[in-house]
């Protein structure tokens, strides 16, 4: 069985080549929703290896074929199982040819040709995911260069987290070179180790920006050990980083924040960034959140310093929505409580396209709302991943059952927080999101679209 899918885009095909030849290609084009992590990506697209990681242990390992290598018009991969980790997958036949062929001026179309005996609807699925990725990460690289956003040298830290390895392959492939700041002994040229306490003083020689993601997780119990770890992973790490890139020359420096800032329950009008946080800092995210944008500020304003209030982060990667996935797939899922509290969402690659927006758009500074134009209510959002799924969702979720895992102060504050937040300072400078709406957004990274 042969499937076959193309589009165009609106680069050359040496430029597109380009793309698929860099870090990060084969992150940025699997979808999210397969049980497959990158490994190990192939060195080379003529004669390279690429090794999939499969639950249990197992690889996915795909070889390139060198006689089938055409330079900035062909490459091919081929599974090839090796190894009693690859047996799994010898029953299974895997062969995928990418064309690039001129379409006039500044043009390509890009082509995909899979021989395969796994399901057509699966292959059509992702082809499908492949080439709306293309065309949207293209769109929002081609809007940075038009704006003047040459490659750059950034410096990013948290690089193996979610929203960091994603962030990274999305810049690489981009034509940045993305320097990950580890707190281990690097790796390759492009790591850097970093002291979050006591950086060196070289530690961000020869960059242009710096985006910083570190910070251990707030998901959990509130315990005061897990408040310190919150913190501790915060305020002084994002103070010293900051003040190290005022030293170093940086031009950008991109913290993460959240919308924690606003309290976990905003009222009954949406709030943007204007709106002052709780006069009373009643609970604990809106302390830590002050604090950390205070911290991102340390260096003064000759270093233009932008704060990402992010919302919920949707992807089937982690976060929320890997935890709902499989109990609302069971068929067991269902809204929380009354379902009437306010999901301020934003899916990944929106996310991403805010954080390289931050980087060339020199009028956004300080705290900036990523979120997506739309907000959802909790019913909303259940009906939505019911009907990306297929799924039926009439199995209500007391709201005393957040509390069992997270305790009330957890509860209250993650599971159950009532968040209506706008993206004012995006909107306004006429930012254009992938998916402004909740449906779309679990469609394309479910693969239901």
């Amino acid at each position: 069985m042969i499937i076959e899918r193309s589009s165009q885009l609106p680069a050359d095909p040496s430029s597109v080549f380009d793309w698929f030849s860099r870090p990060g290609a084969i992150v940025r084009l699997l979808p999210p929703w397969l049980p497959l992590k990158p490994l190990r990506e192939a060195a080379s697209l003529e004669d390279g290896t690429a090794v999939l990681g499969i639950p249990g242990g197992l690889r996915w390992i795909a070889k390139h074929q060198p006689l089938e290598f055409s330079e900035n018009r062909r490459f091919v991969d081929q599974l090839e199982p090796e190894g009693l980790r690859g047996l799994p997958t010898r029953p299974i036949k895997w062969k995928h040819e990418h064309l690039f062929e001129p379409a006039g001026t500044g043009a390509t179309t890009v082509s995909d040709r899979i021989e395969s005996n796994v399901p057509r609807r699966r292959i059509e699925q992702m082809l499908a995911y492949r080439h709306r990725q293309l065309a949207a990460d293209f769109a929002a690289h081609r809007s940075a260069a038009e704006a003047g956003l040459a490659p750059q040298v950034i410096a990013v830290t948290g690089s193996s987290g979610l929203v960091g390895e994603a962030l990274c392959a999305f810049l690489s492939t981009g034509g940045h070179r993305v320097i990950k700041l580890v707190r281990r002994a690097p790796a390759s040229p492009d790591e850097r180790r970093w002291d979050p306490d006591n950086p060196a003083e070289d530690l961000l020689e020869g960059c242009d920006a710096v985006i910083h993601l570190a910070g251990a997780s707030i998901f959990g119990r509130f315990t005061q050990e897990h408040r310190q770890a919150v913190l501790k992973s915060r305020i002084g790490p994002t103070r010293s980083l900051a003040l190290l890139a005022s030293r170093s020359g940086v031009s950008t420096f991109v913290s993460a924040s959240a919308i924690g800032i606003y309290g976990a329950s905003t009222g009954p009008e949406a709030v943007e960034e204007s709106n002052d946080p709780p006069a009373q800092a009643s609970d604990f995210l809106v302390e830590v959140v002050q604090s950390w944008e205070e911290a991102a500020r340390a260096a003064g304003p000759d270093l233009r310093s932008v704060q990402i209030r992010t919302g919920v982060v949707l992807t089937p990667k982690g976060g929320m929505l890997a935890v709902l996935r499989p109990l609302f797939a069971a068929g067991v899922g269902g809204k929380v409580g009354s379902g009437q509290q306010r999901l301020s969402w934003i899916g990944l690659d929106d996310l991403l396209d805010i954080y390289l927006r931050a980087l060339w758009d020199g009028q956004l500074s300080g705290p900036v709302n990523a979120v997506a134009p739309h907000m959802a209510s909790n019913a909303e959002f259940t009906n939505a991943l019911a009907h990306a799924l297929k799924r039926p969702a009439f199995i209500p979720v007391p709201e005393a059952a957040p509390k069992v895992l997270l305790g009330s102060e957890g509860a209250r504050l993650l599971a159950l927080a009532d968040q209506w937040v706008i993206p004012r300072k995006l909107l306004d400078a006429g930012h254009v999101f992938r998916n402004e709406r909740i449906e779309a957004e679990l469609a394309h990274s479910l693969g239901a679209s």
